[in-house]
């Protein structure tokens, strides 16, 4: 069985601003909340977004994918988890959100980015090292190899 890859969570309440005419939230704003969790993962992982510009690198998404179960509403307390599924050579992540009171199933996602030099725009081929070394950080057995 394999270790868990590194996650993190980010619960928050559905806003009046994020709703639609029938107070179900509006299908283009699941995505910042994916972008919430990404970042807190991304954060404690010690390769935020500053630090991936300090390392030399953009990390674009390059693919994004919803699968939307059921619709959060106005008031409604979810949960969104962000997990690194891959690192290997782009930087995948699967992405769930769920109702806090059920534990229901909302939305199911993943995002794939890839490093980006930033001093010539080039597409790399392998994760630089500067989040290999974030990623070898993590306790023993967190991170398969």
């Amino acid at each position: 069985m394999a270790a868990a890859m590194p996650s993190h969570v980010v619960e928050l309440t559905v806003p009046f601003h994020d709703v639609d005419s029938i107070e179900m939230v509006w299908h283009g704003n699941y995505v910042k909340y994916l972008e919430a969790a990404r970042d807190g993962l991304l954060a404690e992982l010690g390769y935020g977004y500053r630090q991936m510009r300090v390392s030399g690198y953009f990390w674009p998404v390059i693919e994004l994918k919803l699968r939307y179960l059921q619709p959060a509403r106005l008031g409604q307390r979810i949960a969104v988890s962000a997990a690194v599924t891959d690192y290997e050579q782009r930087l995948r992540i699967a992405y769930q959100v769920v109702d806090v009171a059920s534990r229901r199933r909302m939305l199911r996602a993943h995002s794939v980015q890839v490093p980006v030099r930033i001093d010539t725009g080039q597409m790399e081929y392998r994760t630089p090292d500067a989040l290999r070394t974030c990623m070898a950080r993590l306790p023993a057995g967190e991170v398969p190899r």
